[in-house]
């Protein structure tokens, strides 16, 4: 199943009709990908999608990059690729992409800089965020978005399947770092994202990463890796070690409570539950623990082409799960100067239930 299809250049264009909108103007960034399938470079030179309501939809690249943007999926698709030379002034191509204009949908994270030149190059336009349509359509993913990143779950597990040839006392947590984002590669990634290896106390904190800190007989560590495969969709595992030695009571008691809710979170997805009735799921049963104040963070993100994205599940979002929502279920606890524990999963809704995309077991992990 291709990834990068006309269908979604036609469904975008009928969420800016039905939107108001009469054009999306998309920088470098995850919606250009989602549209086009190309991983453009994001510099001072513009690189933009110019996509209108009506009428061929446009690629304009610095002429340097051209080869990047027809090495990539956007040939098979119906845009235009043009070009401009260093030393001249793009906005006039948009203008000519789209003529007449009166309200345009941006890029979320659009350079500011661009945002001002678009605003003299469309002078009638207003500006709104395209994320206003996209967000709707990238939220509920295809099959074949739901196995590239059951592929890219898969790789990120096989990393964690060799955490024991890095993971062991007298190490520091950046020399673990340095051979889990070489492994990371070797799985099939095209790029390692992030390396969170949080030894002891460093665990603690959620996005502590690496450090010179020296990783000490039976005290716990947190690993929580991921990155991005060829196609762009990501992954995004954590599991927790303990090292040479045996952890003590109160750590181990705490993660048998965390391993239940994490279970907990994923058996409560199915379509028509609130997004935070999955948070809860999870969260109620670390607080009856007395676990509460130590779960610092919701309970997942959404993941696809973005390592975050929506759906959020947390406390407050009352959105209803659909089949094709993919998204973390990551319940931790956090003891600052102690240790720290979590668990992380990707999952998809599904049309009767839940799918884990990371399938290796939960267990806390002694090495």
């Amino acid at each position: 199943m291709s990834l990068y299809t006309p269908a979604r250049l036609d469904a975008a264009r009928a969420a800016c009709a039905a939107a108001g909108l009469d054009a999306l103007l998309l920088s470098p960034g995850s919606d250009l990908r989602y549209l086009t399938g190309y991983p453009a470079l994001s510099t001072e030179r513009l690189t933009l999608l110019v996509l209108p309501v009506e009428g061929a939809a446009t690629l304009i690249v610095p002429r340097l990059e051209r080869p990047a943007a027809e090495a990539s999926p956007v040939v098979d698709l119906p845009v235009m690729i043009v070009d401009h030379v260093d030393g001249t002034d793009p906005y006039p191509l948009v203008a000519d992409a789209a003529p007449g204009a009166r309200a345009v949908g941006l890029a979320n994270r659009m350079w500011a800089e661009q945002v001002l030149a678009l605003r003299e190059a469309l002078p009638e336009a207003t500006q709104r965020l395209a994320g206003e349509v996209l967000a709707g359509l990238r939220i509920r993913k295809s099959p074949a978005e739901v196995e590239a990143l059951a592929r890219a779950g898969a790789a990120i597990d096989a990393v964690h399947q060799r955490m024991a040839e890095w993971l062991r006392p007298g190490r520091t947590e950046a020399e673990v770092g340095v051979d889990i984002a070489q492994a990371i590669r070797e799985a099939g990634h095209a790029t390692a994202d992030f390396t969170i290896v949080a030894a002891g106390p460093n665990g603690a904190s959620p996005h502590h990463e690496t450090s010179a800190r020296v990783i000490q007989p039976g005290e716990p560590v947190v690993v929580d890796i991921g990155g991005t495969m060829p196609d762009g969709y990501c992954s995004d595992s954590t599991r927790t070690y303990v090292v040479g030695g045996e952890p003590d009571k109160e750590f181990l008691a705490g993660y048998e409570v965390l391993q239940a809710a994490q279970r907990a979170a994923v058996a409560a997805v199915r379509p028509g539950v609130p997004a935070e009735d999955v948070d809860a799921a999870a969260r109620d049963l670390l607080t009856e623990a007395g676990y509460g104040e130590v779960f610092l963070h919701r309970t997942g993100h959404g993941i696809g082409l973005d390592g975050h994205e929506p759906p959020y599940i947390v406390t407050g979002n009352a959105l209803p799960l659909e089949p094709g929502m993919t998204f973390s279920i990551e319940p931790g606890f956090y003891f600052h100067g102690r240790y720290g524990a979590r668990i992380e999963d990707i999952v998809a809704c599904t049309e009767d239930g839940v799918r884990r995309l990371n399938t290796i077991d939960t267990e806390l992990v002694l090495l």
